[in-house]
């Protein structure tokens, strides 16, 4: 009767299992339908596109459109493609990533492990930047980044996304080293070890999936920023996104959606690429830093 119950119970798991991985697949293939689509017509010829049938492969596979789109695709004033905006973002998202990540590390070092009079106030303060929509601070931040010589520049966007990531990497730190042990810290003070060497050799080398998560994180908010960009770049400083919508909408001569195609999918690659890379981290990040804090 026990063999029996166990063989049911075998049976009814392996049939869960593969309608799970069933439904999975069914899902992936849904959301994955529009990068297919965006990628076949990506490789046609613009003739093809427009006699229909965007489902289809392509009768002939060109790789033109992706370089039209990455070096002759008129965007601004000259034909310069996505390249220079892409740079542009490069320039922008990764010193603002490296930047907000650093200093969130080290708030959520000090408000965990070297606490002072009204340090929840102040983590309060940063949780609360974390809600404030982007609309609410386009004027005042363009007032700031006018009297700091930085408005319609890379530096201002860096300055910008750095403001606005900081109450997130913070968070996250802050909840991360909540679960850290703090004997150890305890001990490398007895040791003499000082603040900053406690910081560099024993917090930061065990910050790894957390670091993962910070990054993932801001790099895709300020890689996919639109609203930032179009408010405080100028025509040299503009991010992939601006560019993209300007190639886009552009209402001058015929609509190369070929083009469109292999610019869209220029613009989303790094951010798959990230979440490809290190994806696997990011909710093991998160669930070490949700035990405790």
């Amino acid at each position: 009767m026990a063999i029996a119950s166990s063989e049911n119970a075998m049976r009814s798991g392996r049939f869960s299992r593969t309608l799970i991985y069933l439904l999975l697949l069914l899902f992936a293939l849904f959301y994955l339908l529009p990068l297919f689509v965006m990628l076949v017509n990506s490789l046609k010829p613009l003739s093809e596109i427009t006699g229909g049938n965007m489902m289809a492969l392509p009768d002939v596979w060109t790789i033109q459109p992706w370089l039209s789109a990455w070096s002759t695709a008129q965007i601004g004033v000259d034909p310069t493609g996505l390249k220079p905006y892409f740079l542009n973002s490069i320039a922008m998202a990764l010193p603002a990533v490296l930047l907000s990540t650093f200093f969130g590390a080290l708030n959520g070092y000090v408000l965990t492990k070297w606490q002072f009079r009204g340090h929840n106030i102040v983590f309060g303060l940063l949780l609360f930047s974390c809600f404030i929509p982007f609309q609410i601070v386009l004027i005042p931040m363009a007032q700031s980044l006018g009297v700091l010589g930085l408005a319609g520049s890379t530096a201002g966007l860096i300055l910008v996304h750095f403001v606005y990531g900081i109450g997130f990497t913070t968070l996250y730190f802050r909840n991360y080293y909540a679960a850290f042990p703090t004997e150890l810290v305890r001990a490398a003070q007895i040791d003499g070890a000082g603040f900053f060497r406690i910081f560099w050799r024993i917090l930061l080398p065990s910050s790894g999936p957390i670091i993962a998560v910070s990054f993932i994180w801001q790099f895709t908010n300020i890689w996919n920023d639109f609203l930032f960009g179009a408010s405080f770049a100028d025509a040299d400083s503009q991010p992939m996104t601006v560019a993209l919508n300007n190639l886009v909408s552009s209402s001058t001569g015929v609509k190369e959606y070929n083009v469109h195609f292999a610019g869209a999918i220029m613009a989303a690659l790094p951010t798959l690429v990230v979440y490809v890379v290190a994806g696997r981290y990011f909710v093991r990040g998160l669930m070490a830093g949700s035990v405790k804090g």
